[in-house]
């Protein structure tokens, strides 16, 4: 029966063959020959196990795939490789043949001179043995693969993001930076093609700093949509190098219009249903568990464990030249067992450490057959007792997926267990599934090695309920061993000052007592620093007393005045400072890398905008004129929150929220709010101040803190104003997201609607005002919001399970107006009081207070009038407006005719910009402000201007 028939049935979901669709032969994806772009070359399956009888068409997608479901918002169902050695337990040598053929036919399409240039690139965590394997097929080629542990001391040269992935930050931490820097082909190698966003990513990360003519995309089945290949298309002709694909298959998946839905819900009824094997449980009672056995393998001295730092032509060869022997000690290891014929065993690799457990199955294969014909080669063994022994090969992988015992779904069992590495992200459960027999006897394991790499053989390995633990009650053998941890040259690391013995470095590493961390520095911006790219900071040292490759303890939040000019009991802010790490670049620049794709705002920051004597003065005045109107609205907004929290489900008169603030527009207005609860309740609110980055999501390690600290039922998120709504729907989308990851470690309840103190968008249903008016907090950057910038994410400065970072401007201390600002406003609550509290009886008392997206809709309408199609750069209202003009290369203001006083600062700006102003009817906001479309350094003026085209 075909693995994926279970899900097929349920939800309606199909494999198609797209042989017809693509030429059996290679091709490319280039400007000078678009119509041939996207071709894909296949391999034949290769004696791949399965029902598929020819291996041709939808029968090979099968034999190649099975149909799984998973707890994921972006994608409900999941591609099981049966040949990947990931899920699914595999002979060894189908894993590692399957990779090396797909290199041969690489190796053929490049020929031997291009591929002696080119670097072999894989992706973590599932494809980091099958790239390594089509680095051994193409056997000129130094291999890579991306990595989500960070390694203290080597400085990344980039990092990408995996668009469907539970989990999405990729390293590249390789140990000689120019690896990556040839001009030779790069050869990018996933599990599988599904969208190519995650391969566009890369091309598009590494191509900003390290260009060159030629890729290939090597994967097991291409199964992108028309729609996919097409992007690939324009995007391949737009950057006028060869992307030539290598597929063993390639198809479709068709996908019924609710399959999102009607995936979460059989997920939800069969994990809250009865198990038909507990997580990590024993099938049945029986004998004691088997004490692991542990196997010192003798790994070669300054051999990598595989290719998080690099992996040569000669290291393969010594790695050759070591497998039998290594081999021989598994044998003698596994043989008392006295395996009758027909027995199995399986070797379990480790998450990201696929390679070197896969090459140790398929030579210990090789030995147990070698016993066999010509019997035991050394002490310990039986001779001919190996006779027909089977070795399959898999590895545990972070990645929840339903488990469910039936013939026709992919994913029989699961074994549940705590990570064992010390996890950059923090704590959480890992998995290995199809390990247990479930409820067929036929399927269990006869004798089981495990395979870690030091890093991982920590307490945590060993301990009840661990991963050792949970494979000794499925087998009546078990084996481990550990490959030591490679740390390159320099690693920030004492244990590395010497050559370790196999056996030291095969112990669990620990850190030598060590001074503080010291500030990361970095570069001056450039175009390329700017697109994340150039990053010379190095990654943050790893406190004292903590195990190696571990993130730095949960910190507490920053506060005032070692970090904001704000006191301390006003905001406490969950970040990192990156006060010393210099992130600034030209607005331009920035621009430019932005919308060229090869960066994200979030990765570094505009040059901050120090305002004239004349703006300070324009800012004091409107300060002056709309204190009064500020303190009513942030009354009415505290007050609805006051009296919306008490009606949650368990609260009641006397519950208090949480405020939470969106870095840096909404903190000030959080600041504005707790003072209020002060002033009018005599209450003092929690509040901080979180991370959230428009496409990245909210910052996850603060969540997980303020659930540790707060019921998360608690928490209300503050923010200044609306747009457009993109920050309201981000956060929603985020919230839902978290929740429902592995990484939530348990916290749910955050209510993702935010509370604003201006909603001319009609994006929320909590809010002071929908009045598009000035907010003099929108006028200024960092000296009005406790000179603190705006926040920063980017892989190299900010790992998984840290907070993202700001800085703190303490040299712009003469021209900080924050105190000014909140002190203004605050010194008017009295007179509104009543007005305010008016103002929040109505609106709680209003009916279905949703939401209207009227301004969304304008801004569609507006993007579409001025020939820009890219929302993103529309940016409605006085703030938004604001900061295009204070941070971005703006290209046009639009104004309502008659707005008045409420845009003068905003005419003065633009008149600094040279920016022009045009004045328009029907619009829902006071003024719009537009963003050079397709902006570059050739649309700037000399003076440095804004264009006007």
């Amino acid at each position: 029966m075909w693995s994926g028939q279970w899900v097929a049935d349920q939800l309606g979901i199909a494999l198609e063959d797209a042989s017809d669709a693509v030429a059996a032969a290679g091709g490319d994806a280039r400007a000078d020959q678009p119509s041939r772009a996207d071709r894909t070359s296949h391999a034949g399956p290769d004696g791949f196990e399965g029902d598929a009888g020819e291996g041709t068409g939808a029968g090979r997608l099968r034999e190649l795939l099975g149909l799984a479901l998973r707890r994921n918002p972006r994608r409900a169902h999941l591609l099981v490789s049966n040949v990947l050695g990931k899920h699914v337990p595999q002979r060894p040598a189908v894993v590692h043949g399957a990779g090396v053929r797909l290199g041969e036919r690489v190796r053929a399409l490049l020929g031997d001179a291009d591929a002696a240039r080119a670097v072999v690139l894989g992706y973590a965590e599932t494809a980091t043995g099958l790239g390594h394997s089509v680095a051994d097929g193409l056997a000129l080629a130094p291999y890579l693969h991306s990595t989500r542990r960070p390694v203290d001391g080597v400085r990344p040269v980039g990092g990408f993001e995996e668009e469907h992935s539970h989990a999405t930050s990729h390293l590249l931490l390789p140990e000689d930076p120019a690896l990556l820097a040839g001009d030779g082909p790069l050869v990018l190698v996933d599990d599988e093609f599904s969208t190519g966003r995650t391969v566009l990513n890369t091309i598009r990360t590494l191509h900003r700093r390290f260009p060159r003519e030629r890729y290939v995309v090597v994967a097991l089945v291409d199964m992108r949509s028309a729609a996919d290949r097409a992007d690939l298309d324009r995007f391949a002709a737009s950057l006028g190098a060869r992307v030539d694909l290598v597929a063993l298959a390639a198809g479709t998946v068709r996908l019924p219009a609710d399959v999102l839905a009607r995936g979460q819900a059989l997920v939800a009824e069969h994990e809250t249903g009865p198990a038909t094997l507990p997580d990590g449980a024993p099938e049945h009672a029986g004998p004691a568990h088997p004490a692991p056995v542990r196997v010192e393998l003798d790994w070669p001295r300054g051999l990598p464990d595989g290719g998080r730092h690099g992996f040569t032509p000669a290291h393969r060869r010594a790695l050759d030249a070591a497998l039998p022997d290594m081999a021989r000690r598994l044998a003698r290891a596994v043989r008392p067992a006295r395996l009758a014929p027909g027995a199995r065993v399986l070797v379990l690799g480790f998450e990201e450490l696929m390679y070197a457990p896969l090459r140790l199955a398929e030579a210990l294969q090789a030995e147990f057959d070698h016993t066999a014909t010509h019997g035991a080669s050394g002490a310990g063994g039986a001779s001919g007792a190996a006779g027909g022994v089977e070795v399959r090969y898999s590895t545990t992988t972070r990645s929840p997926v339903l488990a469910l015992d039936d013939p026709g779904y992919a994913i029989r069992t699961r074994l549940t267990f705590p990570a064992h590495d010390a996890p950059a992200d923090g704590p959480g459960p890992r998995y290995a599934y199809n390990v247990a027999p479930g409820g067929d006897p036929a399927r269990r394991f006869d004798a089981i090695v495990a395979v870690v790499d030091s890093a991982a053989d920590t307490p945590a390995l060993h301990a009840p309920g661990g991963l050792l633990d949970a494979l000794a009650a499925q087998t009546p053998r078990l084996a481990y061993a550990v490959v030591p941890s490679y740390l390159p040259t320099g690693a920030d690391d004492p244990a590395t000052a010497a050559e370790p013995t196999p056996a030291e470095a095969a112990a669990p590493a620990r850190r030598a007592p060590q001074d503080p961390p010291a500030p990361a520095t970095a570069a001056p911006a450039d175009p390329a620093r700017a697109a994340g790219l150039a990053s010379s900071a190095p990654t943050p040292r790893t406190p004292a007393g903590v195990p190696d490759r571990q993130a730095s303890p949960m910190q507490e939040p920053l506060r005032g005045p070692d970090f904001s000019s704000y006191a301390a009991d006003e905001v406490g802010w969950l970040l990192q400072d990156f006060s010393e790490v210099t992130l600034e670049a030209p607005v331009e620049e920035r621009e430019e890398a932005i919308q060229g794709g090869g960066a994200h705002y979030a990765e570094s920051l505009p040059i901050e905008y120090q305002p004239s004597d004349a703006y300070q003065d324009l800012f004091r005045s409107a300060l002056q004129t709309s204190a009064a109107r500020i303190a009513r609205a942030v009354g009415a907004v505290t007050e609805t929150l006051l009296a919306e929290h008490q009606d949650r489900p368990g609260r009641g008169p006397g519950s208090r929220p949480v405020l939470v603030s969106l870095a840096r527009a909404g903190t000030p207005v959080g600041v504005l709010m707790r003072r209020w609860a002060q002033h009018a309740h005599g209450i003092d609110l929690p509040h901080y101040a979180i991370s959230i980055v428009r496409g990245r999501g909210i910052d996850t390690a603060a969540l997980r803190w303020l659930a540790r600290h707060h019921d998360p039922v608690d928490v209300v998120f503050v923010d200044g104003w609306t747009g457009k709504g993109a920050i309201t729907r981000e956060l929603a989308a985020a919230i839902e997201e978290f929740e429902s990851s592995e990484t939530a470690d348990g916290a749910r309840g955050f209510d993702p609607r935010i509370a604003v103190l201006a909603d001319p968008g009609g994006c929320v249903a909590t809010y002071g005002t929908r009045d598009d008016f000035l907010i003099p907090s929108a006028c200024l950057n960092s000296t009005v919001s406790g000179l603190v910038s705006r926040t920063v994410l980017r892989a190299d400065l900010v790992r998984p399970g840290q907070f993202h970072g700001a800085k703190f401007y303490r040299e712009l201390a003469d021209a900080d107006l924050s105190g000014l600002f909140l002190d203004t406003v605050t010194a008017r609550f009295a007179e509104v009081a009543h007005a305010a509290a008016r103002d929040a009886k109505e609106l709680v008392a209003t009916p279905h207070r949703a939401p209207t997206w009227e301004g969304w809709a304008a801004v569609e309408r507006i993007s579409e009038e001025y020939g820009i199609h890219d929302v993103n750069l529309v940016k409605p209202g006085v703030g938004e407006t604001s900061r295009v003009l204070l941070r971005r290369v703006p290209w046009k203001v639009l104004a309502r005719r008659g707005a008045g006083p409420d845009l003068d600062h905003v005419r003065m700006l633009a008149e600094q910009r040279g920016v022009p102003v045009e004045e328009v009817d029907d619009l829902p906001y006071s003024c719009v402000g537009l963003i050079h479309p397709r902006y570059t350094r050739a649309a700037t003026g000399a003076d440095g201007r804004a264009v006007t085209r």
